[in-house]
């Protein structure tokens, strides 16, 4: 993996609404390197392909079941069976509360017919492309919430892993990387669960950045907030933090998040964001919203 990579963040989700097999299929076109799945069980035990616990900031679930919310007013995806979460009608992010859509300019709020899918039915989409392609495209899965689902007793990791294994993802040949926030569960994924596969730690608060030799005994990358490499900014010209440096050393790829068009931060442009992370930063591949733009501007 010498290249820099380029990751689908819950597809091509600048375009279309993360998460769906539309938003996959469209990723896949575009030639990425990997395709994000961000992974959550079902009450009847199906990993589903969503970007979190909750449902209502991107279904219909407070139409279609309104009685179904727990006290804090929020749907759970744990609290359906694969069956009536395949009724939903799944929409581009918006707030629950106030019903806007997240990102203005992307695809319309409430257009389209999209649904809610398994691990397992994308898996057999991106396989089954790579077949009539000729591609090997990867699978880039996350486990999501793990503490969550151990209070809820349900076994998310051991049922992910199981369905990985058995459509061949086990070693780190087999172009799947296997990510987590929590370092718990990805340390105990490679130490008590015996994976082989190539696993990625994810990072967000300041004081992980202390942890990577602990990372480097059991993960084979980070990935960390894109704000966690940036020091500060002279003039036109940014700064770095050690973070990239210091996870080469330890022999750590870096898969920074999250790069997206629209929404820029201290960048002029997306092309600034680019350069700085992917070339001056030096870092292995990014995770995006908009993967053909990336792909684009790696090939120039």
């Amino acid at each position: 993996m010498s290249k820099k990579i380029v990751i689908a963040h819950r597809g091509a989700s600048g375009y279309l609404p993360e998460h769906t097999l539309q938003a996959k299929a469209m990723a896949y076109a575009m030639n990425v390197d990997f395709i994000e799945q961000d992974l959550v069980l079902s009450k009847d035990d199906v990993p589903i392909v969503i970007h979190d616990i909750y449902l209502d900031d991107v279904t219909d679930v407070a139409k279609i079941f309104p009685e179904r919310k727990r006290s804090d007013n929020r749907y759970y995806v744990i609290d359906f069976t694969f069956d009536e979460l395949k009724t939903l009608q799944v929409s581009e992010r918006f707030n629950p509360k106030t019903g806007k859509q997240v990102y203005s300019n992307r695809f319309p709020v409430w257009h389209g017919d999209f649904k809610l899918h398994s691990l397992q039915e994308e898996i057999e989409l991106i396989q089954g492309l790579n077949t009539s392609t000729g591609k090997n495209i990867g699978i880039y899965p996350e486990i999501k919430a793990p503490e969550f689902h151990q209070k809820e007793n349900k076994n998310l990791t051991e049922i992910v892993l199981k369905v990985l294994s058995d459509y061949g993802y086990k070693t780190k040949k087999d172009n799947c990387i296997l990510q987590c926030f929590n370092a718990k569960e990805l340390e105990r994924i490679r130490k008590e669960l015996k994976s082989k596969l190539f696993l990625v730690q994810l990072m967000e608060f300041k004081e992980e950045t202390k942890q990577l030799v602990h990372f480097a005994t059991y993960a084979d990358g980070i990935g960390p907030w894109y704000r966690q490499i940036l020091s500060e900014k002279e003039g036109d010209k940014f700064t770095f933090t050690t973070l990239v440096d210091d996870a080469h050393e330890l022999g750590l790829k870096v898969h920074p998040y999250t790069f997206r068009a629209d929404d820029l931060a201290e960048f002029s442009s997306f092309k600034e964001m680019m350069q700085t992370l992917l070339i001056d930063a030096n870092v292995d591949g990014a995770f995006t919203d908009f993967p053909d733009k990336v792909i684009a501007f790696l090939r120039k």
